[in-house]
Parts: C-alpha cells; sequence; structure tokens
C-alpha cells in the first residue's frame, strides 16, 4: 500500500457494463485495486459503440484500463459458479443491471452477504432502484432529458440539445467511487460490509444543484451576470466573462471604448442585466473586428476572463496541456494510433506500455483467472467448449 496505490490488495469484481459502474471501477484500478471485469461472450456493449478498434471503442478502453477481463455466460449454472468464487474473497462487487435483473441471476446483495459478509456491493442504475421508473431503461441523454438539462440546453432555434459529453455516467462513476472509498475507510471498524446504490438520476441532480434550486424556487433560471457567453471574433469564438465592474471597464479600455462602461445601462452588474441584449449587440460589433489571438491577447493581459473555443484536437496539442501533462497518449490493441487519454486528477500519470495502460481484450485474462480460481486447464477447455466461457 502507498500514496500511489493505496487500495493494493483489494479485489473487484465488476460486471457493470457502458460507463458508469465500468469507469468507477477503472478508478479503483488506478488506485492499485485488482479489478476483474466480467462481460458476456460478445463482450461489453460499449464495444459494438462506432467506431470501433477492434473489439475496443473509446467508451470501452476509458472505462477499462488497468482491469483484467473475463468472457464468462452468466445464464449458466457453471458462469454463475465462476462469479461464485470470484466474490468469496472479494473486497468490492458492481453491478450495473436494472433493478431485478440481478436478483434473477443469482447475484442479490442479501445472497452474496452470506458467502461474504465483509463485501462492498455497488449497484449502477439510471433511475435508482424504487420508484415508477426504476426499471425504465435509461443511459445519459435519457437522464439528461429527465432532469432538467436539456430544458436549459436550448439554442437559437429553441430545440433543446444534449451534451455530447456524456456528463451523467461520467458524475455517477466520480459519486459510486467517492462512496466506495468512505465505505473502505469505515469497514475497518465494522463487522459487516454495506450495499451502495448509485443512480444516474441522482448524480445529475447533484450536478446541477444551483441550477435545479433556481428554477425550482424563482422560476426559469436566468442570467446572473452579462457578459458572460461567446462572442464571435474574426476568426472564430471567444467565451468571455466579466464578473465586477472593474473587470468591465478594463474589458471597454480593451476594446478602445471607454466611454461605453459610463453608459448608464451598463454602469453597474444589476444595469447590464437589465439590458444584456443592448450590450451584447455592441459587444458581439466589436468583437467581430478581429481574430480571437489578438482578443485573448488583449482581454489577458488586463485580467478578463476568457479563452478561444477551441476543439478536442486544439485542445489536445495546446502548449499548455502539454507542459502540464494532462494526457498521456496510450496505444490499445486494434488501434493503429494511440489514444488520448486524460490523466486522473491526484494520481498518477497513465505510462504507455504499462499493464494499467491498457484496456482487456475480450476474455483476454479469463485463462488466467480461473486458474487463480483452482480449476483445471480441463476445467477450462470443457467450458470453453460448451460457450460458458471466452478465452
Amino acid at each position: 500500500m502507498s500514496f500511489e496505490r493505496p487500495y493494493e490488495g483489494l479485489k473487484v469484481v465488476d460486471l457493470s457494463q457502458g460507463v458508469a459502474g465500468p469507469y468507477c471501477a477503472m478508478l479503483l484500478a488506478r488506485h492499485g485495486a485488482d479489478v476483474i471485469k466480467v462481460e458476456p461472450l460478445e463482450g461489453d456493449w460499449s464495444r459494438k459503440l462506432v467506431p470501433a478498434y477492434g473489439d475496443h471503442t473509446a467508451f470501452s478502453i476509458a472505462a477499462n484500463l488497468g482491469k483484467r477481463g473475463i468472457a464468462v455466460d452468466l445464464k449458466t449454472d457453471a458462469g454463475r459458479a465462476v462469479i461464485d468464487r470470484l466474490v468469496a474473497d472479494a473486497d468490492i462487487f458492481i453491478e450495473g443491471f436494472r433493478p431485478g435483473v440481478i436478483e434473477r441471476l443469482g447475484f442479490a446483495y442479501d445472497q452474496l452477504a452470506k458467502v461474504n459478509p465483509r463485501l462492498i456491493y455497488v449497484a449502477v442504475s439510471g433511475f435508482g432502484q424504487t420508484g415508477p421508473l426504476s426499471k425504465k431503461p435509461a443511459m445519459d441523454p435519457v437522464l439528461q432529458a429527465f432532469t432538467g438539462f436539456l430544458s436549459e440546453n436550448a439554442g437559437p432555434d429553441g430545440v433543446p440539445h444534449r451534451s455530447p459529453v456524456i456528463i451523467n455516467d461520467m458524475a455517477t462513476a466520480l459519486y459510486a467511487q467517492q462512496a466506495v472509498a468512505a465505505a473502505l475507510f469505515a469497514r475497518r471498524d465494522e463487522p459487516r460490509g454495506r450495499r451502495i446504490e448509485i443512480s444516474l438520476m441522482e448524480a445529475s441532480a447533484n450536478l446541477q444543484s444551483v441550477r435545479l434550486m433556481s428554477g425550482v424556487r424563482d422560476g426559469p433560471y436566468q442570467a446572473s451576470m452579462v457578459p458572460n457567453g461567446t462572442f464571435p471574433t474574426k476568426d472564430g469564438w471567444l467565451q468571455v466573462l466579466v464578473l465586477k465592474d472593474k473587470d468591465f471597464q478594463n474589458l471597454c479600455d480593451a476594446m478602445d471604448r471607454p466611454g461605453l462602461s459610463d453608459d448608464d445601462r451598463f454602469a453597474t452588474a444589476p444595469d447590464r442585466l437589465a439590458n444584456g441584449d443592448a450590450l451584447i449587440e455592441i459587444l458581439n460589433g466589436l468583437f467581430a473586428a478581429h481574430d480571437t489571438a489578438y482578443w485573448r491577447r488583449r482581454l489577458t493581459d488586463l485580467g478578463i476572463q476568457n479563452e478561444a473555443v477551441q476543439n478536442y484536437s486544439e485542445f489536445a496539442a495546446h502548449e499548455h496541456v502539454l507542459e502540464t501533462g494532462l494526457i498521456s497518449w496510450l496505444v490499445q490493441p486494434g488501434a493503429e494510433k494511440p489514444w488520448a487519454v486524460p490523466n486522473i486528477p491526484g494520481l498518477p500519470r497513465f505510462n504507455p506500455g504499462d499493464a494499467d495502460s491498457v484496456a482487456p481484450c475480450i476474455g483476454q485474462h479469463t485463462r488466467a483467472v480461473l486458474a487463480e480460481l483452482d480449476y483445471t486447464d480441463a476445467e477450462i477447455e470443457e467450458m470453453a467448449a460448451n460457450s460458458v466461457i471466452g478465452l
């Protein structure tokens, strides 16, 4: 155990698929845990998205780095017996099925706790384990709609737009990981483990705490300051945020319009908010006169919050990103070029070529893991021949 690998020696059995549960398990692996990814013979459904590289996609790589992967048919008695053996000495169990499915498979918390009383059991779902929507299938975009995010993320056409970033999946993974960390700490003084329920709905609501409270209490959310948004420049877009009256005065100086800050319509923050449309129209015309780099230099020199709107390639190649070592470029099976993988905050960097910087292929470690569970070579071959496991 060390600061770099505090979970070394812990064993995690990960039956979840997609991103939320698997990414939580990946974070545990980054902390040093031995994470065994259990997936169907055809693989986690995240491997079937596009574009695919071999049996991987960006989803399956990001969520499974550093794990050992086994392929098991959980609908067979022999396959379920494999899980029983895995769980017997595991510390953490993660599942992401719709409520009711895990019970039918025979791996409900009450059942596994009899085998392993100190097991920390994590159940990840879309809408939660109870309630009228609990058994409804729900991926990230569905929860963006349900929790109010889409209603506010409407473009000029008035159409609600989903975020292409899977914000709810990633947030669910982070909330799950912090709940597991707290449970591991408490388990030192507890005779038993516990069951933790985490849903995308809960994560989404908590991400939007401020906006939710504002909307429910006072009606639709309103902007709290102007200017605060993206402005078109001669060659792109610039995000600008003005917080204080002094910042607005500096902005006007940067734009060679010092008198604008003396205009009664824009003199104070409440004035600017009340006359936001007029101010934004003026600023749009001024920003369009020069390119993004010009404005970025001018505003930055005066301490005004701003940044150019970049695409992902520009972001990954930026000198600040390169100097801070934010991204590691990792080669994965099936892909000709390395993948840009952000390093996890607070943890050591991913090092290309290390075992914990590679996501497993389908069934890559089935034979080795089953051997550790005392299955003989003959038993392993027989299970493979009967399509119970994938090698």
